[in-house]
């Protein structure tokens, strides 16, 4: 039988092969600190673990644009100044309207003709184109033959005719209601001379182109030339 050699006893002290025994040199080593003061941890030689690699931490986020300006952080921003307004130059005045000038005519008659010259103007100025709505008849005297006539149909009905304005309207001399109508014919049929001044005055106020005076005295502003008189018989008018 074969003769194997002796094996050589194995000191289990003793490191293996290829794994440098440990000095006294190292163990110092491991207890000396590092610069700066911190303890560096030195693995020993046997069985050591190397450190793992650093690994990288999370990338810094990108900066987030600056968020909008509010209205209010705006409006605390001081602006432009405002500039002043201009001075507006003073408007001149305009020349105050001159008021229209009413033309007068008188028809010479005596209070008992004084409506029938009043009468015969009337169809006078309706047969040259005037229209029913733009003529006034006033009495000094007594009332109109037609105005007696309206007035059976009750004041309110004889009053509308007056706002309507659609027809020849007949009232008395002393007319209180506000009425301007283009032509007026006033007929002087009686009362005092006062009263026929008087009445002229406020005829005159209510007309607004013409005024045709029947009898009584001419007045002053009166035109020389009379006014054509017509048919003799009144027009009528519907109720």
């Amino acid at each position: 039988m074969p003769v194997f050699p002796e094996e050589p006893e194995i000191n289990e002290s003793l490191p293996g092969p290829g794994v440098p025994s440990p000095r006294e040199s190292d163990a110092q080593a491991l207890r000396v600190p590092a610069t700066g003061g911190a303890t560096t941890a030195v693995p020993s030689a046997v069985g050591a673990v190397p450190a793992p690699a650093p690994v990288p931490g999370p990338r810094p986020a990108p900066p987030r644009p600056a968020a909008p300006r509010t209205a209010a952080a705006r409006a605390d921003r001081p602006g432009p100044s405002p500039r002043p307004n201009p001075i507006p130059k003073p408007t001149p005045p305009r020349p105050a309207p001159r008021p229209a000038s009413v033309e007068v005519r008188h028809v010479p008659a005596t209070e008992a003709e004084a409506l029938d010259r009043a009468d015969e103007t009337v169809d006078q100025l309706l047969d040259s184109g005037r229209d029913p709505g733009t003529v006034l008849v006033l009495t000094v005297g007594a009332a109109h033959p037609w105005q007696q006539h309206e007035l059976t149909f009750g004041e309110e009905r004889y009053w509308a005719q007056l706002a309507e304005g659609g027809d020849v309207f007949y009232a008395d001399a002393e007319l209180t209601r506000p009425a301007r109508r283009p032509v007026v014919v006033l007929a002087v049929n009686g009362g005092p001379a006062d009263r026929a001044a008087a009445a002229y005055a406020k005829a005159l106020r209510h007309a607004e182109a013409l005024l045709v005076v029947c009898g009584g005295a001419a007045p002053a502003t009166a035109g020389a030339s009379r006014a054509a008189t017509g048919a003799s018989a009144p027009r009528r008018q519907s109720a």
